[in-house]
């Protein structure tokens, strides 16, 4: 039996996806959270062979909680699963170690052929979304400009920035500066929106 975890915030579609999931023979919905906070500990207490995961979840990015499910279950296969079908994710899916990447307006039969697959220690992507992220390329952002243009879609002034990621201030414009030269744009909130429509962010 493969025992499933689904992190997904909408609680109708959640509900409707265990319920095609524990359809299957071979399959058991054992835990679902609706935010990224509480993924990590109910996963190491129900221990699933697959997590499903929405990036888009309350809290944090499903990405970011991915990489930090490898680090804590590390027998846990991590399938993304999500309407956000930006070149940018899917790269970043790969490099935190997930083994699947699946759009959620497929059929269900895909979704739970590539849990199967990624059981049987195969790598599973959209092909369509593969297609699209090779074309694209990998993201021109070093992790700190990522993070400062995160924190810049928050808001505020480059001092607030520095006192929420704890750097200087001229540390703070430097990396807005690299990452707006980056995205060719010219102020941080249009390299963010750039960054974000390719998922970079």
């Amino acid at each position: 039996m493969i025992r499933l975890l689904l992190a997904e915030d909408q609680a109708m579609m959640r509900s409707a996806l265990a319920l095609l999931l524990n359809l299957e023979d071979d399959m058991e919905v054992v835990a679902e959270v609706g935010d990224a906070e509480s993924l990590l500990a109910v996963a190491s207490r129900s221990r699933p062979d697959v997590a499903l995961i929405d990036i888009e979840l309350p809290g944090r990015s499903g990405l970011d909680v991915a990489a930090e499910l490898v680090t804590v279950l590390p027998g846990c296969a991590i399938v993304i699963v999500t309407t956000f079908a930006r070149p940018g994710y899917v790269q970043r899916a790969m490099a935190v170690g997930a083994r699947g990447f699946v759009a959620k307006d497929g059929p269900v039969e895909a979704l739970v052929d590539a849990i199967r697959q990624v059981v049987a220690g195969a790598t599973v992507i959209d092909p369509e979304l593969a297609r699209h992220a090779l074309r694209s390329g990998a993201s021109p952002l070093t992790e700190r400009e990522r993070a400062v243009l995160v924190e810049a879609e928050h808001g505020g002034s480059t001092s607030d920035i520095a006192g929420r990621m704890h750097l200087s201030r001229s540390t703070v414009r430097n990396y807005l500066s690299s990452a707006i030269g980056k995205t060719a744009t010219r102020t941080r909130t249009e390299a963010a929106r750039v960054a974000r429509r390719n998922g970079w962010l």
